[in-house]
Parts: structure tokens; sequence; C-alpha cells
């Protein structure tokens, strides 16, 4: 493994910082392949609670903590909740393949509670999960399963329990195939009673962030976070150390109702992740490219960390090399200004882990190097609704700063993450290293598009002239930054309080008159 110093140069040498997130499965469950993922690149891995029970979550969860223990940088876990996936019931083999084959002018029925599925009178029954679906789906709107692959439009109601439907595109039906109304007001709560158990099991095993799925409303996130907070109060992270703050939410974007709220949804959400599969089954697929620009782009107005997520290097399950369009299509999630980009399969059941990381490191690599050259987009600032607070207003002070003085980097003491958001918000050239002593908050800003957390203890009495002179031989020790350059250097007093930030300067690296050497540092 490399030191943190020579990760941070690493991450410096690119000019943008967009992280990738790897989803953990049975592919990442040998410790040595873990160890592996982080070295090529990874700074989040998803636990999805969609597959497995809780013992195997804790297993899992111990082995990448064993790893990340010792790992030369902070690393995210972030829990991704079900939500209510509706799926047909189970499906005997019915056809010479396997379960149900339908074809186009067909009627199958939807009967909730049937158990196995049957042919009734010539006609297929499939038992499903929605109990409600013959009063939430209305006739004329339509019904996928599988992804979409089998399409079907509502004809009827059968005594008002019973869904009856015409195939217009048909295929096999097997057990636990997913179904999808994207036509449909669905009359269902966003959080079932099983994620309410993940969000207790995620609280209790001190995750860095958790993601909620098919959101369709900002008032389902903020159901979620009133939860977390009640849940966070007195709860501490794996390494013991007291959180403070509940765990932070991503919105996943996968329901065509979702568009219809977003600026409320990214409003009441810490995080946006672009979840691309569920949202181009429920969509026109043509319009999911839009959709993404458009989503990123109010991340960025609004002030929120972005993922796309979802195939984006999806042929590396079985292949060792992408597709050209995949290639293509991570390096636009960063020309579009993602803070992330998340790998699903590819790296939980894929047959290459390390290869994909490594080719989506070198992918987000060389779409960075060439940021520059690009036509450059003024995005708008983004707005801060704390902007009155004098975090909010240094952080747009220091951003001013960084351009006019040409800054190499900017450092910032930002113990509970919060500084390190603002700033990562905003519209930075230079990369950020953000110190802490918190194990919490380093890990949270991993996920953090330019964001470089730096866990580190504070001087012994908190001096801001002492961690000036540490950043700067950091940065000249590791290349970070030469004699001469300017790093914009953010911090309060003491070093390591909460909501301390109320400084900043510019250190010229090498010259002993400048930075906070010549600060008033009583405590």
């Amino acid at each position: 493994m490399t030191t943190p110093g020579a990760w941070a140069a690493r991450e410096v040498s690119r000019a943008s910082g967009t992280k990738i997130v790897a989803t953990l499965g049975p592919s990442t469950d040998d410790p040595d392949v873990l160890k592996r993922l982080i070295h090529a690149g990874v700074s989040v891995f998803r636990l999805n609670f969609s597959h497995g029970t809780f013992e195997d979550f804790t297993a899992r969860l111990g082995r990448v903590r064993s790893v990340t223990e010792r790992a030369d940088r902070p690393i995210a876990i972030m829990g991704d909740l079900s939500g209510p996936k509706i799926r047909v019931g189970r499906v005997p083999d019915l056809h010479e393949g396997g379960g149900v084959n339908i074809e186009p002018g067909q009627d199958i029925i939807l009967r909730p509670g049937l158990g196995d599925a049957i042919i009734e009178n010539g006609v297929p029954v499939f038992d499903t999960t929605l109990d409600r679906i013959a009063y939430d789906v209305e006739p004329g709107e339509r019904v996928l399963i599988n992804d979409g692959a089998i399409r079907m439009l509502a004809v009827d109601r059968i005594d008002g329990r019973e869904l009856r439907c015409r195939v217009t595109f048909g295929g096999l039906v097997t057990s636990k195939k997913g179904i999808n109304l994207p036509d449909s007001d669905l009359q269902i709560p966003a959080i079932t009673e099983r994620d309410w158990a993940c969000v207790d099991w995620a609280s209790d095993h001190g995750l860095d962030y958790l993601a909620l799925s098919f959101v369709r409303t900002a008032e389902e996130i903020l159901t979620l976070k009133r939860r977390l907070e009640e849940v966070c109060t007195t709860c501490k992270s794996w390494s013991d150390e007291k959180v403070g703050l509940p765990i932070p939410v991503v919105a996943k974007i996968e329901k065509p109702q979702a568009l219809t709220n977003i600026d409320e949804i990214i409003e009441a959400t810490d995080a946006v992740m672009v979840a691309r599969g569920d949202l181009g089954v429920e969509m026109d697929v043509a319009q999911v490219p839009v959709a993404q620009k458009h989503i990123i782009a109010r991340c960025h107005e609004i002030g929120r960390p972005v993922i796309v997520a979802t195939q984006m290097l999806e042929t590396m399950i079985d292949s060792a090399t992408p597709t050209r369009a995949e290639a293509s299509d991570v390096a636009n999630a960063v020309f579009d200004g993602a803070d992330a980009v998340m790998l699903s399969g590819e790296t939980a059941v894929g047959k290459y882990p390390q290869i994909v990381v490594e080719t989506m490191s070198r992918i987000v690599g060389v779409a960075e190097d060439r940021l520059g050259d690009l036509p450059r987009i003024q995005l708008p600032s983004p707005r801060l609704p704390e902007y009155a607070h004098r975090s909010a207003a240094l952080a747009h002070g220091a951003m001013h700063i960084a351009r006019e003085s040409g800054a190499t980097l900017v450092a910032v003491w930002s113990q509970a993450g919060g500084m390190a958001g603002y700033l990562s918000r905003l519209d930075f050239s230079a990369p950020i290293l953000a110190y802490t002593s918190s194990h919490v908050a380093a890990r949270r800003m991993a996920l953090l598009g330019r964001v470089i957390p730096v866990r580190q203890e504070p001087t012994a009495k908190g001096l801001l002239r002492e961690w000036t002179t540490q950043v700067e031989q950091f940065v000249l020790e590791h290349g970070l930054a030469h004699k001469g350059d300017s790093v914009v250097l953010i911090a309060g007093k003491p070093l390591g309080s909460v909501r301390a930030q109320d400084g900043l300067s510019i250190l010229r690296v090498g010259d002993v008159t400048s930075g906070f050497r010549f600060a008033s540092d009583a405590t």
C-alpha cells in the first residue's frame, strides 16, 4: 500500500478528483481484493441491502472495516436501502426452458397473495408483492416486467383486487422478476419495514451514508432524516468515536415523479445519485442522458454532491475490457461535473473487480486531465442557504482568493467536514486538502469531489502557526507543491474545534513570513 502522502500526490495530480464508488459482493469478499480495489482508486464502498441477510452484511462489513482501518486514506461505506421493489412471485417451470412464456396480444392476470403462478382457463396468473396493484394501476397504464423486457398495458380490474393486463411485447417470465409501473401513482411508502430495520442496523454499525431508493418527494427524505436524528443522537461510529451528526442521506433518482420534484428533493437531501437503471425503465431511455445532465446541473446550482450510477462499465462483469461507449459514458460524467461515478455488478459479482476499478480510474484521470482544454461552462454559484454563516461566506471568499493568487492547493482544517463540503460545492480549480482529527468526518469527506481527506491529530496546543508548518512540510515532502507556490489556508482557533473556521491566509511555500505563522494563537 502507498503512504497517505503518496495517495494525496496522485489525487492532486488530477484536475477534479472525481471519486469512485464500488459495490460490495461475492467478488469482493477476499480481503486481498479489497486492498487492491482501494489501491486502484475506490473511495467509497456500497453495501446493497437488496441482497443478503443482516448476518451477511455484518460479515461483509467486518471484512471491509478490517482492510480500511489499515488503508492509506479514509474510505467511506454507504448502505443502499432496497425500497419498495415490486416483483412477481414464484413461477414454476411451466415452460420448457423454465418459467412462463407470454406472447403479444395475450392477456395475463396479476393476483396478489397467489403463491405459485398458475394457468387458469388458458390465462397465466402471477403473484405480485404489491397488494394494492388493482387499486393503484389504472386501465391503460403501462406494466413492465424484467426491466422493461416484457411490456403490457393494464386492461381492467377483476373483483377489485386482481389486475388484467394485455401483453404488447412478450417474453419469458421467471420467479421474482421486478415489476415497474411508470405511469401509476403508487400509494406505497418509500421506506419499507425491512428498510427501517436496515436503518437501525446502519446506525448501530456506524455507516457513513445511507441511500434511499425510489425517491418521489422531498418528504420521503425528511422522514428518513427524522428517524436518523432519533437513532443517531447517542450512537458511536465503529471506531468508538461519538458521531455527533446523523448519517447523511443520498437520494436515488430513479422515478419519473422525482424529476417533477427534483429541486425540492435536492434541497432536502445531503447527496444525490442518478440511478439510471430503473430510471431508464420507467421513462423513455432517450430522455435519460438529458435527465442526467439536468440533475447534475441542478445539484451544482443548489450545492449537493452527485453520483452517476448504473451500467457504467456493465460489459466488464464478464469482459476484461469495456466498450468504447462505456468509456465515453464515464468520461462524460466527469465532464458534466459528477462528484463520483459508481460501479454495481461490475465489482459485486464481476469476474474482474480490480481491472474494472483500474479501468474506471484511468478513464476518470484522462478525462480530468483534459478538463482544462475543454470549453469551460460557467456554472452558477451554488445557493448555499447557510451563506449568512461565516463558514459559507469564508468558502466563497477562499474560492476567489484561490483564483486570483493562482493557488496550487487549498488546505482547510474541517473538523466535522462542513467547510470541506462548502468548498467542494464551489467551482474550485485547485484540489482541497481537508484536515480533521475525526475518523467519521474523514470517511464522509471521501465522497466529496476534489476533496482529499487527511486525518490528523491537531498539534498539542492547537496552534495555527504549527499547522501552517505541518502543511508546508507535507506538501513539500510529497511533491504536492513547490517553493514559491501559493496554498490557501482556512482554519480557526482552537484547531480541531467544530465550526471554528474564522481565518483565511495565503501560504507562500518556503516563505517563513506567510500563512498563519504570525497569527494570534490565544486559546
